[in-house]
């Protein structure tokens, strides 16, 4: 697979971050991500790795016990198993994400539990 333009490929809302899945198999998802201003993908701790890479924009990345405020393109966060991840957006933000294994529902029940509270942490 080779893409071309990853920003091309991210997509917005004013909601919510949006997930755009670029390759999926059985061991990784990877996506594109769109987040406004504002937006966050909540600190959860699912049963995957994870890799981030900040494309375009700045934001606070979170992983373990390690956070890194005004992450701005080139930034990589890297979370094991299990391990706190999440990034709020200061300003509109592009991420490529890729996990392995593949997250499950049961992955991200913590994100609705934020979601619901309306806190990211």
């Amino acid at each position: 697979m080779l893409i071309e333009s990853i920003r091309a490929l991210a997509q917005f809302s004013p909601d919510h971050f949006t997930p755009v899945t670029l390759a999926r198999t059985e061991h990784s998802d990877m996506k594109v991500v769109g987040l406004e201003a504002g937006q966050a993908i909540p600190v959860h701790h699912p049963g995957s790795d994870l890799t981030m890479v900040v494309i375009e924009g700045e934001a606070t990345l979170v992983a373990g016990d390690e956070e890194l405020a005004h992450a701005g393109p080139g930034a990589v966060l890297h979370a094991k198993a299990g391990e706190a991840r999440g990034v709020h957006a200061d300003t509109r933000t592009i991420l490529v994400i890729t996990a392995s294994p593949p997250p499950t529902p049961a992955d991200h029940r913590e994100l609705a539990e934020h979601f619901a509270k309306g806190t990211w942490r």
